[in-house]
């Protein structure tokens, strides 16, 4: 069964977002469960490594405080392409020292930086354990350290390492 089907969770969720965008008709379902099946086998040829999550109770913290940060970043992102007067926005560049090392911490870390509007993950070198990325209003680097290292690295570490 795990060589016909390595990844079944994956499979049936794609399988079930599938009928959700497209309707359930028999051509879908059939048509879904090939896309499903290719993509599991496919995902199974890249040998991810299966994460482990030490503390399932700070997921729910880590969701809240993302949830808050991304409505937050769309409001000013709103007012500073909305402003009827020119604000005065000073983008820039921002490297930020890591002390995460695990995959899918790093790759969770991403998702949120790049959700979050009016930031962008640019660059992560692993030799010197060094993220860069793009602040669309910055006010201060250090400050945005902060906010990375003590908001988001802080609590993926907690769940992942």
């Amino acid at each position: 069964m795990t060589r016909l089907l390595p990844y079944p969770l994956l499979a049936v969720s794609l399988l079930f977002m599938w009928l959700l965008l497209n309707g359930f008709t028999a051509g879908h379902f059939l048509l879904g469960a090939v896309i499903a099946l290719v993509a599991a086998s496919t995902m199974s040829a890249l040998q991810p490594s299966k994460p482990r999550i030490r503390r399932w109770s700070r997921i729910a913290t880590l969701m809240g405080i993302v949830f808050v940060d991304i409505l937050r970043s769309n409001i000013a992102v709103a007012r500073i392409n909305l402003g009827g007067r020119k604000l005065e926005v000073v983008s820039g560049f921002v490297a930020i020292p890591l002390e995460m090392r695990d995959p899918t911490g790093l790759a969770f870390l991403a998702c949120i930086i790049t959700s979050t509007p009016g930031t962008a993950w640019v660059e992560y070198r692993s030799t010197e354990d060094l993220l860069l990325i793009h602040v669309l209003d910055l006010v201060s680097e250090e400050s945005w350290s902060e906010l990375i290292k003590g908001r988001y690295e802080a609590l993926l570490m907690e769940i992942f390492e």
